[in-house]
C-alpha cells in the first residue's frame, strides 16, 4: 500500500492572545496619537524634555522684555515728575522764560536716586548742566587685568565682544542725538550701550514751559545686564531638568528597546552558530508591546525552523534507508549475475534488476516531488479551479495512454448545473488526484476499473477514488499516510510504490484547508470490496 511524506512544514502559530467576547482587543490609552505604543512612548519622552526647555525659555523671554518695558515706564514716570517740578520751580523770566541752572541742579539732587539710576540735566542748547554722578561723587571702580609681557597677545574669553563696546565718542553721539530729539518736544526712550559695553535703558523728557523747551532731563538705568544675568541664572534649573529628563528617557529607552534587541540579536547568533535550535526569551515574550510581539514572533519562527530541521533530518535518514534497500538488492544481483550460467536463473536476476531500477526511479521521483512541494505551494498564487474540468482532463489522459490489460480509470462527475470550484493551486491539486489514481491502479487486479467521483456536500467539494483491490487493514487506515509506508499484498508488483504518494497528497490537501482520509468499501457480510480515498476541499464561488 502506498504512503506519503510530511516534510516538516508546520502551520504558523499565532502566539498573540485571541480576541474573544470575554477577552476583547486591548486598546491603547493614547488612541489619539499616531504610531505604535513604543513609538508614542519615545515621542512623548523626547518631547517632554524639549518642552520644558522651550517653555522655560519662552517664559523668561517674556519676563525679560516685561522688565525692560517696566524699567522704561518707571524712568519715564520719574522723568516726567522731575521735569514738571523743574518747570514749575526752576523757571524764571517772562515773556521769555529760562531755567535757573543752580536751582534746577539742587532740585535734581533732591529728586534723583543715584543708586538706582543716573540723572542728567541739559539746557535748551543741549549743554550738560547737572549730573547725578557729580553730585554723588560717584567713582567707577574697575579691576585692571593682570600684567602681561610686551610680546604677549591678549587672550581669554570676553562675554561682550569688542564690537559691542562703543567708543566714548559713539556714546556721546548717541546721547546727544537722544537729547536733541527731546529738545524738539518729544519724549525719548531707548536701549543703547554704555561706555563699558553694558546695556543702558535711557529716557529723555523735555522741560517744557507752555511751548518753549527749557531743557531736558535724562534718566539712565544700567542694571539691565544684571537683570539679564539673573534671568540666565534662573534658566539654569530648567536646563538641568531638561538634561535630566533627556538622560533618564535615554536610559529608559536603552533598557526598554536597545538591550532587549541586543539580547534577541545574541540569541539569533546562537541559533545561527548551531549552539541552539530556537530562540527562547520568556521574560521578553511576556511584554505587552512591540518588543514582546517581535520576541514571540522570533520564538515561533525559530521553533518552526527547528521543527523543519528535525523533519528534514528524519526525512533524509528515511530516504537513505529506503534507497539502501534497492541498492543492496541491485549490488547482490549484479555480483551474482557474473557467476550464474543457467539461463532461467539469469532471467530471474535480470527481472530483479529491472524491478529494483524501477523502484529507485519511482523513489527518486517522489522524493523530488516532495522536496519541491513547499516551494510550489508558496510560489503559486491560489486561483479558482474547476474540479470537474481538472479531474476530467486527468482521467482523459489516463484513458488515452492505457494499454490492453491496464487498469482503466472512469470518472463520474457531479450532475448539477453549477460547476464545483475551489480556491487553490491547480498543479498541486492535480498531483493529489494523480497520486490517488496511481495508488488505486497499483493495487487493482489487471483489467479492472478505478472509479473517480465528484460531488458537493454542504458547501464542500468531495472527490472519491475507489478500487477493487484487497483493501487496507483497519489498523493501517492512518498509517498509510506516513512517509515511506508500504504494504504489498500478495501478488502486487514489487517497486511500484515509494511510500510517499499518499503523504504528499494529504499534505497538499491540508495546505488547501481540506483533508484526506482512507476507508474500506464493504459489501454483504462485511466483506471488503476494495479501498476508497476521500478528498475534502472547501468549495469556493466561481
Amino acid at each position: 500500500m502506498a504512503s506519503a511524506t510530511a516534510t516538516g512544514n508546520p502551520e504558523p502559530t499565532d502566539v498573540r492572545e485571541p480576541v474573544t467576547p470575554e477577552r476583547p482587543a486591548r486598546r491603547s490609552r493614547f488612541r489619539g496619537l499616531p504610531g505604535s505604543r513604543l513609538g508614542r512612548l519615545i515621542l512623548a519622552l523626547n518631547l517632554l524634555g524639549l518642552a520644558i526647555l522651550i517653555v522655560g525659555a519662552l517664559v523668561l523671554n517674556e519676563v525679560r522684555q516685561g522688565l525692560v518695558n517696566a524699567r522704561i515706564d518707571s524712568l519715564t514716570t520719574q522723568g516726567e515728575l522731575i521735569a514738571s517740578i523743574l518747570n514749575q520751580a526752576a523757571t524764571v523770566g517772562e515773556p521769555e522764560p529760562q531755567m535757573d541752572a543752580a536751582l534746577a541742579t539742587e532740585l535734581l539732587q533732591t529728586l534723583s536716586n543715584p543708586r538706582a539710576q543716573r540723572a542728567r540735566l541739559f539746557d535748551s542748547r543741549g549743554r550738560l548742566v547737572a549730573d547725578s554722578d557729580w553730585m554723588a561723587d560717584e567713582v567707577v571702580r574697575r579691576d585692571l587685568p593682570p600684567a602681561r609681557a610686551r610680546d604677549e597677545k591678549p587672550g581669554g574669553f570676553n562675554l561682550l565682544p569688542k564690537r559691542l563696546r562703543p567708543t566714548r565718542d559713539e556714546v556721546q553721539k548717541a546721547l546727544a542725538e537722544e537729547v536733541a530729539a527731546a529738545l524738539q518736544g518729544r519724549h525719548q526712550a531707548q536701549k543703547r550701550r554704555g561706555a563699558n559695553g553694558e546695556q543702558v535703558v535711557s529716557v529723555s523728557i523735555p522741560i517744557q514751559h507752555v511751548r518753549a523747551v527749557l531743557g531736558v532731563v535724562t534718566l539712565e538705568a544700567s542694571d539691565v545686564d544684571k537683570i539679564i544675568a539673573d534671568e540666565r541664572r534662573a534658566l539654569i534649573p530648567f536646563i538641568l531638568i531638561a538634561i535630566s529628563v533627556t538622560v533618564a528617557s535615554s536610559l529608559l529607552l536603552n533598557s526598554l528597546v536597545a538591550q532587549p534587541v541586543l539580547r534577541m540579536a545574541r540569541a539569533a547568533d546562537r541559533v545561527r552558530q548551531a549552539r541552539a535550535r530556537a530562540i527562547s526569551l520568556p521574560d521578553l515574550a511576556k511584554r505587552d508591546d512591540e518588543v514582546g510581539d517581535l520576541t514571540r514572533s522570533l520564538e515561533a519562527m525559530t521553533q518552526s525552523l527547528s521543527e523543519r530541521m528535525d523533519a528534514i533530518e528524519s526525512f533524509a535518514a528515511d530516504v537513505a534507508h529506503e534507497i539502501r534497500n534497492p541498492l543492496t538488492s541491485l549490488r547482490s544481483a549484479v555480483e551474482t549475475l557474473d557467476i550464474v550460467s543457467d539461463p532461467a536463473a539469469r532471467e530471474r536476476l535480470m527481472n530483479v534488476l529491472k524491478n529494483d531500477v524501477q523502484r529507485l526511479d519511482r523513489l527518486v521521483t517522489d522524493i523530488s516531488n516532495a522536496s519541491r512541494l513547499d516551494a510550489e505551494l508558496s510560489r503559486d498564487q491560489p486561483r479558482i479551479v474547476d474540479l470537474g474540468r481538472l479531474i476530467g482532463d486527468i482521467v482523459a489522459l489516463y484513458q488515452a495512454t492505457a494499454k490492453p490489460g491496464d487498469v482503466q480509470v472512469k470518472f463520474a462527475p457531479h450532475q448539477g448545473m453549477e460547476a464545483i470550484t475551489v480556491l487553490g493551486r491547480e498543479g498541486p491539486l492535480s498531483q493529489i488526484v494523480r497520486n490517488l489514481i496511481d495508488n488505486a491502479r497499483s493495487f487493482s487486479p489487471p483489467g479492472d476499473v478505478v472509479h473517480v467521483g465528484l460531488l458537493r456536500v454542504k458547501g464542500e467539494a468531495i472527490v472519491t477514488v475507489s478500487d477493487n483491490g484487497p483493501g487496507i487493514p483497519t489498523e493501517n487506515l492512518e498509517t498509510v499516510f506516513e512517509r515511506f509506508y508500504t504494504s504489498r499484498p500478495k501478488g502486487a508488483a514489487f517497486g511500484g510504490n515509494s511510500g510517499l504518494g499518499l503523504s504528499i497528497a494529504r499534505q497538499i490537501a491540508v495546505a488547501h484547508g481540506g483533508g484526506l482520509r482512507a476507508e474500506n468499501r464493504t459489501g454483504a457480510g462485511g466483506k471488503v470490496l476494495g479501498a476508497m480515498f476521500t478528498l475534502t476541499l472547501p468549495e469556493s464561488a466561481a
